[in-house]
């Protein structure tokens, strides 16, 4: 889809938003076996629909907005940047599922994603950060995410993430 912005072929908001020829990748992910626990780093996990990751000790309910949780690897660079620290940084240290890599997650909000050729993940708001990035990211961590805390996400329907899937945005029904 490509637009003039000269003339009166302007492209609406709704036009803007529903262009997102893009598509990302999977570049890590992580399972918290328990509340405070290292996050375990997997190279495939398997979603439940409608409920979480197995291996994940959180259960959310069956229509939950926050069965599973992502960060933009992007983002990885700039918290790191914000706190003066390595680059990028580890992502079991922000406790989020899954990094995905070139696509900006943000825009995806109220979105359908596919992760490989089985799941498909409704984006349905973000993951704003809590106190606990002070204790991991020392002072200051929290501010530094705020912003860049990732989203959270609803199991459409399940399958096996693996790492390195390719994540594509699903065209809204007609």
């Amino acid at each position: 889809m490509s637009f003039s912005f000269f003339g009166n072929d302007k492209p609406t908001v709704a036009q803007l938003l529903a262009s997102l020829p893009q598509q990302g990748r999977v570049e890590w992910l992580g399972l918290r076996p328990a509340r405070r626990e290292p996050m375990r780093v997997v190279a495939q996990a398997q979603a439940e629909t409608d409920r979480h990751l197995l291996g994940d000790h959180a259960r959310p309910q069956p229509g939950g907005k926050r069965q599973l949780t992502l960060i933009q690897h992007e983002h990885l660079t700039a918290v790191a940047g914000f706190l003066g620290l390595a680059a990028p940084l580890d992502p079991g240290r922000l406790r989020r599922n899954l990094v995905v890599s070139g696509l900006n997650l943000l825009a995806l909000k109220n979105r359908q994603i596919s992760l490989g050729e089985e799941v498909v993940l409704e984006i349905t708001g973000e993951c704003h950060p809590c106190s606990r990035m002070e204790e991991e990211l020392g002072a200051g961590g929290y501010n530094a995410m705020r912003g860049h805390g990732g989203l959270t996400a609803r199991i459409v329907r399940g399958g096996l993430i693996r790492l390195g899937d390719v994540v594509r945005v699903v065209p809204p029904a007609a």
